[in-house]
Formats: structure tokens, sequence, C-alpha cells
């Protein structure tokens, strides 16, 4: 591949594989798949008291489920239609009761933002109390952090895309993978 000539190998954080099911048919060298999702635990379990995980689409729910799992808190998973980049359409794959709850919705990339702010009221309209996001892979493009912001969504990322919400660091993750 590509990288053969120039790489030893690749370490990725929660790689968006949901395409193919794993790294080894992305590169021919030495790869390694590392998470962030014991860190997102533990950044849930200091901050936000009363969680409920919310998987925003079928692709995202595996974060949300074993972060939801690490931290003994419920998951949910919203089913999600997407008629283009900046309209999608959201509904829950089982009920749940969210009044007094704090909703943290975890994915792995968070670009427009619109998923979210989909998802965000359909949980308030279930009685969801405050709305979080926690994703990996802060891209944030075309305004997304305005436009999560004016839609009352406390916003946190780690910092593997440098930005001002990246308040999960996984410089350790990388470190201790390291050999």
């Amino acid at each position: 591949g590509l990288f053969d000539k120039y790489f030893d190998s690749v370490y990725i954080i929660d790689p968006h594989l949901h395409r193919k099911n794993s790294l080894k048919r992305v590169f021919r060298i030495k790869s390694v798949k590392l998470s962030a999702n014991s860190l997102i635990a533990d950044y849930i379990k200091k901050k936000i008291k009363n969680p409920v995980l919310i998987g925003p689409d079928s692709e995202s729910y595996k974060w949300a489920r074993n972060v939801a799992e690490l931290i003994g808190a419920e998951s949910r998973i919203l089913e999600k239609k997407r008629y283009s980049s900046y309209h999608v359409e959201v509904k829950l794959n089982k009920k749940i009761g969210l009044k007094n709850k704090n909703v943290v919705i975890v994915d792995d990339i968070v670009s427009t933002g619109h998923t979210i702010i989909e998802a965000a009221k359909l949980l308030r309209k279930l009685g969801a109390k405050n709305i979080y996001c926690i994703c990996v892979h802060g891209i944030f493009a075309d305004g997304a952090l305005k436009k999560l912001n004016k839609a009352k969504i406390k916003v946190i990322s780690t910092n593997t895309l440098p930005n001002k919400l990246a308040k999960i660091d996984v410089s350790l993750v990388i470190a201790g993978s390291l050999k």
C-alpha cells in the first residue's frame, strides 16, 4: 500500500471502520487500533451525574454501548435516516425514561453536527434534562460548534484533533501502546 515504504506502523484511535471491519484490510504494515472509550467513561463518571448514553445512529452505537457498560449506565440507539449531510431524521429504537436524566450522546466523529442536533430535539421531547455530546474526533465543520451551542448541547471531544473543546487527553493511550 501507499504507506508501506514510508512508515513502519500505524496507530489509530477509534478509526471510522464501519465499511471495513479490520485495519488489516486498510494497511499492509503493522496497524494498531486504540480506543478512547475508557477515557470517555472516566470523564462521564467524574463530571456528569445520572447519565444515559445515546448512540445517534447504528454506526456509533458500539461507542455508546461500550462506554455505558464501563460506567454501569443505560444506553439506547437512535435510528437515523439520512437524506443529505444537512437533512437527517432520527427515532429511538426502544423506549427509555429520560426525565431528570443527563443524556450523553457518544459518537466517534462530529462533523457538521446535524445528526446530533436532530437527536437532541428528539431527546428533549422525551424529557432529557441536559444534553451532552462527547466525541472522539471533533471535526466541527461549517460552523458546527456555533449551531451545537445554539441548540444548547454541551460538547466535549478528545484531543485527537486540536480544538477548544478538547477536554479528554488521549496521549497516555498512545504512549501506553508504544513498545
